[in-house]
């Protein structure tokens, strides 16, 4: 996956886990910061940076002693170079912090000789521009519509003005253009032309980049004026593969159960080919939440129909000893099993964090919700990409990132119109 004959620099704002971050590495760009708020996302940078860092001095036994719980972070965090953990600024972009996280990225800067940033990616935080959010905004204390996060955007264009990055990437919600009425993107869009950037956007599902998950997002892409670049063409990935190749092999569990070492099933060619799995990899976080026994009974029932017809569960038809909720109108399709034998399963989201319902595996012999390596597996991750916290941030972090495969590609894209951009002299 590496491709490390260019080194153009990048800077990640609202970064969560990484995974715009990470598919930017893969593409071989050099990361100068990452700007992230959530202490237990930051903490996920860190450990992605560290493991880069051990790969590049030939060192990946000692991340594998931590992986592998022989270490503790405290010792493991000891072996990395401060200059590595200073690229990633836990803080909330605001008004007040902006002056201070200029002052520290170019100071990132000046001591490793940088003198420009290439490009800038980042989508802020999305529940405000959500089709889903503004369903539920009514049940809310400020309405969607007064949501501060409506206008981090603001934040986004004082950093392209600061560094004059020659293209950035904006990822998004599909609601983002309808948001307030239209409102919203209006003045997104007068902003960043207003900072020298041309822009355009493009829904991009992830499952054209090769990822076996259908994830539609807005991928707004700029330029600067002048430049002569262009909104990229994304190169389309074919394959044969199913959801369940990512499961084969993973060990079989019940609610409840974990395991930290493989099977001996050989992975799946789609694991191996796009580097999910490597040889030598150490396998973490598969342990799957408890389930009661009504919850059992109800996920055998939706994997059942699933697998025999390609059959939704609907709540209301439920016996009645297993229905708990008083709602029987809403949400129907509460209980949603991952599609495991199609090549693309339903759109892994952040509130696997509540509850794994929706995302229940497709072996009735397990009769669980999946793991959060399984989660990060359909997201594209890496099984060396270690998520840091409670399994609850765990989950959220892995929703909401961009598919690493999705974000690479999305890099060479970059790349091709920055390669024009430089024999054009721009």
């Amino acid at each position: 996956m590496d491709n490390t004959q260019t080194r153009y620099n990048f800077i990640d704002l609202f970064a969560g886990a990484g995974g715009l971050s990470e598919g930017f590495l893969q593409a071989g760009f050099n990361p100068v910061a990452h700007v992230e708020m959530n202490k237990f996302a930051a903490k996920t940078l860190e450990t992605r940076s560290a493991y880069y860092y051990l790969k590049s001095t030939d060192s990946l036994a000692i991340y594998k002693k931590y992986m592998s719980g022989k270490i503790t972070r405290e010792e493991f965090m000891k072996q990395i170079p401060a200059s590595i953990i200073k690229t990633i600024i836990n803080q909330t972009m605001s008004d007040d912090t902006l002056p201070a996280l200029f002052k520290k990225i170019d100071g990132i800067m000046k001591i490793r000789g940088i003198t420009k940033i290439d490009v800038i990616v980042g989508g802020p935080p999305c529940q405000a521009y959500s089709l889903v959010g503004r369903a539920q905004s009514s049940h809310m204390e400020v309405p969607m519509s007064e949501d501060p996060r409506n206008y981090l955007y603001k934040l986004y264009a004082r950093f392209l003005k600061h560094y004059q990055p020659r293209m950035f990437v904006f990822e998004n919600v599909t609601g983002i253009e309808s948001a307030n009425g239209g409102t919203t993107w209006k003045n997104i869009k007068k902003y960043l032309r207003r900072v020298g950037y041309e822009i355009e956007c493009r829904e991009q599902n992830a499952s054209t980049f090769g990822v076996l998950q259908n994830r539609r997002r807005m991928i707004v892409i700029g330029w600067l004026k002048q430049s002569g670049l262009e909104y990229p063409k994304f190169l389309q990935i074919n394959h044969y593969a199913v959801v369940n190749d990512l499961f084969t092999d993973l060990p079989k569990l019940h609610p409840g159960e974990g395991a930290d070492k493989y099977t001996k099933v050989k992975p799946s060619s789609y694991v191996t080919s796009t580097g999910i799995r490597t040889s030598g990899d150490v396998l973490t976080l598969h342990n799957c939440r408890p389930n009661i026994d009504r919850d059992i009974k109800i996920y055998k029932r939706a994997i059942e129909l699933w697998n025999d017809d390609h059959q939704r569960l609907k709540y209301d038809d439920l016996p009645e000893e297993l229905k708990t909720h008083k709602n029987r109108h809403s949400f129907t399709d509460r209980f949603k099993v991952v599609e495991g034998d199609e090549q693309c399963c339903h759109t892994i989201l952040a509130h696997l964090s509540k509850d794994g319902h929706y995302f229940i595996h497709p072996d009735i012999e397990q009769h669980r919700s999946i793991t959060v390596r399984e989660a990060a597996r359909i997201q594209s991750f890496p099984d060396s990409y270690f998520f840091e916290g409670p399994r609850t941030s765990q989950f959220v972090q892995i929703g909401n990132a961009v598919p690493p495969m999705m974000a690479q590609g999305i890099a060479m894209g970059i790349i091709e119109q920055l390669h024009k951009g430089d024999s054009n002299g721009s």
